[in-house]
């Protein structure tokens, strides 16, 4: 249910080339078509017992038509709600309890369906599949339609309306394209045409776009070809042909004259500036050429936007540029969200001297080089899951004719030279119209460009109760069902996969006594690996929150040994990817390479740890980087509503009352000092774990690390005592203010116990029927029945320290009160309510989801980081499976009861003040007590 701008995973992963053999890579699969024109992709892989299944319909919103557009998104979402032989709702609730994920997105040229499943619900995802595909139309219904129109809405206000720059891309393509353009109106669509969308709409539009024909179906994943082939005709064979449609043919738009457009945002806090060129439609020949000029324009040190933007004239603490290719159309976008009350105009101005710069010194060999050596990591990570692998094959056959096309995609990639590189730059940008959009905080139109245009947009007016806009799914449909030669009623569940452990291996190095925890995985040359170090946050004191967070990100500048740019070519030039991180209870350096570069990988991340480069004025640049995201971070509701909550439930002498990323004014006393202080103390064997998964055995590994063994001494510390976690706060309901909202986000939550506890993990269990996704309680009612959110769930944080439960969701405006009486009811009855079926179906679920949870080398990862970190056993996720069947309901009722009590709620609001407060007030829960942004009451 997601709208994407565009959808090609590859394409948007893969936008640099390296000196690799395309030809020796390769993705299997059988493709065939059936009778009524549904072209077919199989590709079999048995690594995991998962199966997914990703169908592309070729129609997004460059099919609509100017008053019902938002229809191509808006129809993806009725079809998941009923369709003639699957139970209405069964998508969203079922296919979680089977134990996969599922989803859909629409962008502009297309959209798609895909579902993962554990293999004994492959019939089960194909009968629901299927049916969603060719048999929902008879189901619709004027309720389910309104009702629909309600969570479109609901969404657009979360994304769009309730978001900083959320209209960014609403006024660029209006002023890009157009009128008329299929470009020249965005995929969420317009709210009055959302509104005015009627049923004959819904059935015109599925007529003309949902036919067979219309269509690329890829299964992928722990199948037999022949008999899935039996399969796939007996399901989708009789879906209807539609009428043929014809195909979109480039349509490139040049402009006569820039044009520059200004908008006061009433969630901004910073300015940002975006000039926007067009380019060429996805599958021409420049397109390669102009993703490498983007990487080079931006991509690193030597790059000339970071020289001039960031590094001399500290505008701002990063740029982004990109190439973004469509079906008809493509966009070449620059982007600068500048540091706070920083003047547009002089954003321009660098933005210019960048290209003269490039224009006069061009770009250095290395540059290339170092572009084209991510290739090859980055085609395999871009296919490491089955899902990435359908992705891949279902959009590249569907838009480029050839499933395989990420194959030539590479080659052309590795084919690019300087000229073309030159070519694209004087074709498409140099001295080429734009359109510019100055996005300034509410009140500083000060800062905008010079002789820019207000730009005109429709904002939604909050009304002030919900009675016209109460909706719920209606009463079913009655239709005469479509007939078949088939049975289409639900099939049996196949054979259960039972969840077996990778092998892992555990190792100390020689020296250092570090622990090494490993799995070795030889499906594709790559290696993921990281050196994790307990503390991070934790181990600051109050006053120096964002140490551990600023150091890490020091350590990425450079070494005692090497520049920034010196070790940003290196690791580039390996096509490695090497990252410094820093959370509440760890600071972590990962690395992901090919399995050829791991040793050099090695070295360099040895060098980033034991070499640090403590230069002044790299500090003061991340300094001020992270101010300025801080300041950012104002603007966003869901990050107040976070932030304030956790300062609440911890009060305000424990360290996680502040974010690892410390505040305004901790990153004010900061110095470099600090960090270095930090790093002596901290940074030590120790407290570090190795974890590596990949194309490697141990004896590799423990060599490759040789010299961070021998050369890495402990270091002598005082031990920091963080207080006691007692919940702080001393009443219920807090409400912060953020004028025009469009809608209220809600964070429920209270402390609980920490992730070492014996019983975290039934607590965890138990809150799955709660908030535990589509399927869940929270979600099926705020968002199923009632319409008023595009989401709600709840989740259990997971910690060494005590750590609390949390609820949350967005809801539309004039909806708070009663979604706040929805979440209390939902949580006080939770216990008394929970029924044998409801664990039941909590053991399927979590049982099952394990089949795919740990199948890219990331996630095999994270499994080795969860066992060093809690002292877990290497058959851990076999026990606590153990665990979890042997659950009883009386030890769901026990936990819920013990841990989950709603009279120890904290609800905080952030919305907004004018028509919501008031309301508030008259709940059972008192007089909400107002904060500001930073916590501070206000009354």
């Amino acid at each position: 249910m997601r709208y994407l701008k565009i959808f090609f995973i590859i394409s948007i992963c893969i936008i640099s080339g390296c000196q690799m053999d395309s030809g020796n890579f390769s993705i299997d699969y059988e493709k065939f078509t059936l009778d009524n024109g549904l072209e077919v992709i199989l590709h079999e892989d048995h690594s995991d017992p998962i199966v997914a299944v990703a169908t592309v319909m070729h129609v997004g919103s460059n099919r609509e038509k100017p008053g019902r557009t938002g229809f191509a998104h808006f129809f993806e979402h009725m079809s998941f709600n009923d369709s003639e032989n699957v139970p209405r709702g069964a998508n969203r609730k079922m296919i979680p309890e089977w134990g996969g994920i599922r989803n859909g997105g629409t962008w502009n040229d297309g959209t798609i369906y895909y579902e993962v499943v554990p293999k004994d619900a492959f019939d089960k995802i194909l009968w629901i599949d299927s049916d969603r595909f060719g048999y929902m139309i008879k189901t619709v219904t004027e309720e389910a339609l309104e009702r629909e129109k309600q969570v479109v809405k609901n969404e657009k206000r979360e994304r769009v309306d309730n978001a900083p720059y959320g209209f960014t891309n609403e006024i660029i393509i209006k002023n890009l394209y157009p009128l008329g353009h299929p470009y020249s109106w965005t995929v969420i669509g317009e709210l009055e045409d959302l509104q005015s969308a009627e049923l004959t709409d819904v059935m015109e539009f599925y007529e003309a776009y949902y036919g067979a024909n219309n269509a690329s179906l890829v299964i992928a994943g722990d199948i037999d070809i022949v008999k899935t082939k039996a399969k796939v005709l007996q399901w989708f064979g009789e879906i209807r042909k539609g009428p043929n449609v014809q195909p979109l043919g480039p349509m490139p738009v040049n402009l006569d004259a820039s044009k520059s457009l200004y908008f006061e945002d009433n969630f901004a806090k910073l300015p940002e500036l975006r000039m926007v060129f067009p380019t060429v439609e996805n599958y021409h020949p420049d397109v390669q050429a102009l993703n490498v000029l983007s990487k080079l324009l931006e991509n690193s040190k030597k790059a000339p936007f970071y020289r001039v933007i960031v590094q001399e004239k500290r505008l701002a603490p990063a740029v982004s540029s990109y190439q973004s290719s469509k079906e008809l159309a493509g966009e070449f976008v620059i982007r600068v969200r500048a540091n706070a009350n920083v003047d547009l105009d002089s954003v321009k101005k660098a933005i210019d001297e960048a290209f003269e710069l490039f224009e006069k010194q061009g770009f250095d060999d290395k540059e290339l080089q170092k572009i084209k050596a991510e290739s090859e990591t980055n085609l395999y990570r871009g296919i490491e899951t089955i899902l990435d692998k359908a992705y891949t094959l279902v959009n590249d056959n569907e838009y480029a004719g050839d499933p395989s096309y990420v194959v030539k995609r590479a080659d052309l990639i590795n084919k690019v030279t300087r000229e073309d590189v030159m070519h694209v730059y004087n074709k498409y940008i140099k001295g080429k119209s734009y359109v510019m959009t100055s996005f300034v905080p509410y009140g500083q139109t000060s800062l905008i460009v010079e002789g820019a245009q207000k730009a005109e947009v429709f904002q939604e007016q909050i009304v002030a109760n919900i009675e016209n806009e109460e909706v719920s799914q209606g009463i079913e449909a009655v239709y005469d069902k479509t007939p078949s030669i088939f049975d289409r009623s639900e099939p049996e569940l196949g054979e259960l996969p039972l969840f077996k452990m990778p092998d892992i291996w555990v190792e100390n190095l020689p020296n250092s006594g570090i622990q090494i925890y490993g799995i070795e995985n030889n499906e594709i040359p790559l290696i993921t690996f990281d050196i994790t170090l307990n503390g991070g946050h934790f181990l600051e004191r109050i006053e120096k929150s964002g140490a551990s967070v600023l150091l890490a990100d020091l350590m990425m500048e450079g070494t005692a040994f090497k520049t920034p740019i010196e070790l940003e070519e290196e690791i580039g030039l390996l096509g490695a990817s090497v990252n410094v991180y820093s959370g509440n209870e760890e600071i972590r350096i990962s690395a992901t390479c090919l399995a050829k570069n791991f040793n050099a990988t090695a070295d360099l991340v040895s060098e980033i740890l034991l070499h640090p480069r403590w230069d002044q004025s790299e500090y003061d640049r991340l300094r001020q980087k992270r101010i300025t995201q801080l300041k950012g971070n104002l603007s966003n509701p869901t990050n107040i509503a976070y932030r304030n909550l956790n300062k609440l439930l911890y009060g305000p002498e424990h360290v996680y009352s502040i974010s690892a990323n410390g505040t305004l004014e901790t990153l004010e006393t900061l110095t470099i000092g600090d960090l270095e202080s930090y790093y002596e103390k901290n940074i030590s064997p120790d407290l570090a774990t190795l974890h590596v998964a990949g194309a490697i055995g141990r004896n590799q590994v423990i060599k490759a690390f040789d010299y961070l063994d021998k050369n890495w001494k402990m270091n002598e510390r005082s031990a920091i005592e963080q207080t006691n976690i007692i919940q702080k706060a001393d009443h219920k309901l807090y409400f912060i203010d953020v004028p025009g909202a469009k809608q209220s986000v809600i964070f429920v939550g209270k402390q609980v116990l920490s992730a070492s506890d014996p019983l975290f993990n039934q607590l965890s269990y138990s809150n799955e029927i709660l908030g535990g996704g589509s399927s869940g309680r929270l979600f099926q009612t705020l968002r199923i029945e009632k319409g008023y959110t595009y989401g709600a769930y709840s989740f259990i944080v997971e910690s060494n320290e005590v750590s609390p439960f949390i609820a949350y969701s967005s809801v539309r405006a004039n909806a708070t009160s009663s979604s706040l009486e929805i979440i209390e009811s939902l949580i006080k009855n939770y216990s008394r309510s929970f029924t044998e079926e409801e664990v039941a179906i909590t053991k399927n679920k979590l049982i099952k989801s394990n089949a795919g949870s740990y199948e890219s080398l990331s996630d095999k990862l994270s499994l080795l980081r969860k066992m060093s970190k809690y002292k877990k056993s290497s058959n851990y996720l076999e026990e606590d499976q153990d665990e979890l069947i042997n659950m009883t309901l009386i030890d769901f009722k026990s936990v819920i009861d013990q841990y989950l009590v709603e009279d120890e709620m904290v609800y905080v609001v952030v919305g907004d003040k004018e028509s919501q407060l008031s309301e508030l007030d008259k709940m059972n829960k008192g007089m909400a007590i107002e904060l500001d942004k930073y916590g501070n009451r206000i009354n």
